[in-house]
């Protein structure tokens, strides 16, 4: 298959300027040795991105993300390497990037679109229906000056410009999580209308259950670095893996809260894994017979832990994924009223689902061990294990609705 992006080796350096010195003394003794800061924003990153592929890009904040989407976009240039991309390219790379302030909506849609590659002529065609997508509140104000919209109308309007260039490569940054949840469902139905069509994505999210849901591959960055290249659920876990290894786990989304950060003056995350998940195990009636559930059996889900301290009151979590990666329920010890204070050695903790209400499929189980805020992760397994449901009865759907049915009806004479 053909590569519709390829990323060769490549590097991008910014200039911060050069060093001030506040004492005459400090510029006698540095004269002669100034020289211009340097911040080395990627550092030799390489992969290729297949024709009709969808791309996440995972990182930390200041990981490199942002701007390796701008050099693919032909925004900033790279110090060093090359990248090259086949087809018509469209970026939405931050909130109203190429919006004029002073320029009324309509007159940023007609600027934008020619910049794009549009016609005046296609611009006209396609007016109507980029305002229809932006929502009825951009159409009310789409004459007024763009500094008095919000940041939602400035992204909407945004995102539908973009889209109308019907491009061979969409490369978007952070927009999906932006705006109410109408306006995400209809940019994640573009989305999986683009991939239907063959379209090339990249984008950036923190959502790593979008990930999973709509994406093929993911690349994790790190200081500019590549650190994992993969599929979405194994890019997700060294994403994770390596937040925990740097200290930086508060910023690993759990449970599906990917967009919550951790309250002002929360406690640190702790750098070690002083509690931590060592084995799962599943028991459902006849699991000798057979690995699948039948909707309505109990499932009993066992989390055995090692812990290398006494800690007090934690929070252990759990959730229940899809064979798409969305969450279909998660909970947590705390909200069942259950005290855990833990003590050095191994404990159990046992999830009972007294009747699995879910139909044919395959789904996972994540889990996670927190302090008593829930800000602190002491240890995460994602998808670790999973198990499945087969149905024999003739319904269809995901949930096994608790259903009965009865018929009134006028007695009839059969002759």
């Amino acid at each position: 298959m053909a590569s519709a992006i390829s990323v060769r080796d490549v590097s991008k350096r910014f200039s911060l300027g050069k060093e001030r010195y506040d004492s005459l003394k400090e510029r006698v003794i540095r004269l002669g040795r100034t020289s211009p800061r340097e911040l080395l924003a990627l550092r030799n990153v390489s992969f290729d991105v297949d024709e009709g592929t969808t791309l996440g890009l995972l990182g930390h904040n200041g990981s490199g993300k942002s701007t390796l989407l701008k050099c693919i976009a032909g925004i900033l240039q790279p110090s060093a390497g090359a990248i090259v991309t086949r087809g018509r390219l469209s970026a939405l790379l931050e909130l109203g990037a190429g919006f004029h302030q002073d320029l009324t909506g309509r007159e940023n849609v007609e600027l934008n679109g020619l910049l794009l590659g549009l016609s005046r002529r296609e611009i006209a065609a396609r007016f109507d229906e980029i305002i229809d997508f932006a929502g009825e509140q951009v159409a009310a104000q789409i004459d007024q000056q763009v500094k008095f919209y919000s940041s939602g109308m400035f992204v909407r309007l945004g995102f539908s410009v973009a889209i109308s260039v019907e491009p061979d490569i969409l490369l978007v940054d952070e927009v999906l999580a932006v705006g109410d949840e109408a306006f995400q469902r209809k940019c994640l139905a573009k989305v999986k209308e683009f991939q239907q069509a063959g379209k090339t994505i990249v984008f950036v999210t923190h959502q790593a259950d979008l990930v999973r849901q709509i994406c093929d591959q993911a690349v994790v960055l790190d200081h500019g670095q590549v650190v994992c290249y993969d599929a979405p659920g194994v890019a997700i876990r060294s994403f994770r893996d390596h937040l925990f290894e740097t200290g930086r786990a508060h910023e690993a989304p759990v449970l599906g809260d990917e967009e919550d950060e951790p309250a002002p003056g929360a406690a640190p995350v702790h750098p070690k894994k002083t509690v931590r998940i060592a084995d799962v195990k599943l028991h459902h009636p006849h699991d000798i017979e057979r690995r699948a559930l039948l909707p309505g059996e109990p499932l009993v889900i066992e989390v055995r832990y090692d812990s290398d301290e006494a800690l007090d009151d934690l929070s252990f979590a759990i959730a229940f994924l899809d064979g798409e990666g969305r969450v279909l329920y998660g909970a947590n010890t705390r909200r069942f009223g259950v005290r855990m204070d833990v003590r050095p050695g191994t404990g159990t903790v046992r999830w009972k689902v007294a009747s699995v209400p879910l139909l044919d499929g395959v789904y996972q189980l994540r889990f996670a061990i927190q302090d008593r805020s829930e800000a602190v992760v002491y240890d995460w397994i994602d998808a670790m294990e999973g198990f499945e449901v087969m149905q024999t009865e003739n319904v269809v759907g995901t949930v096994a609705f608790d259903l009965a049915v009865e018929h009134e009806g006028a007695l009839g004479t059969t002759l």
